[in-house]
């Protein structure tokens, strides 16, 4: 049995990642990357900054993307439970457009491979939830860009009722975030 089960999903380039997890009564033990396992399984890309987040119940960070320098990122979820969320922003992808939402926990330990050519975000389904994702380009604040979190073109369905969240929590630059249809997805470079 491998290390990592690879699980595809309906966005060409997107996978759930589930690691083996040895438990007993100490606890457990998991490998969460291994670079010749996850070059097999065709994500060769490098990995270069590890970016670590602690959210409140109701918060939602994103959607994000950078129009330069291009990430792919692996989410993995070391506290509580998350919504994730990746939005295909390829403009010539037959699945422009297209999202897919998926619960990500600690207790679960699965994780979620997004490439270059997505827009990310996710909702905190639990308070002090605590987030690592790994990127495979650097943060360049210059390019950082988004899309709304609630464009209706899109048509995300959050979780909210399902997880009694009246709204959710947003930062001010992520409520100024731009509709899909006004922005250039034409003109990235990596």
């Amino acid at each position: 049995m491998g290390k990592f089960q690879k699980i595809t999903t309906k966005l060409n380039g997107v996978f759930l990642l589930q690691p083996t997890v040895f438990k007993d009564d100490r606890g457990f033990f998991l490998e969460a990357y291994n670079k010749a396992d996850f070059s097999e399984m065709g994500i060769t890309e490098e990995f270069v900054q590890d970016n670590h987040s602690c959210s409140a119940r109701g918060v939602l960070r994103g959607l994000h993307f950078q129009t330069r320098y291009a990430q792919g990122k692996l989410i993995r979820v070391l506290g509580g439970t998350i919504y994730d969320v990746a939005v295909d922003i390829r403009k010539n992808s037959p699945t422009f457009g297209e999202w897919i939402g998926i619960n990500l926990s600690s207790a679960m330990h699965r994780m979620i491979y997004i490439p270059a050519g997505f827009a990310h975000g996710f909702l905190s389904l639990e308070d002090h939830t605590e987030v690592l994702y790994k990127t495979t380009e650097s943060y360049h604040p210059e390019y950082d860009a988004g899309i709304r979190w609630n464009d209706p073109e899109i048509g995300i369905k959050w979780p909210f009722e399902e997880y009694r969240i009246e709204r959710p929590f947003l930062s001010e630059k992520d409520m100024a975030l731009p509709l899909l249809s006004e922005i250039d997805t034409g003109t990235w470079e990596r």
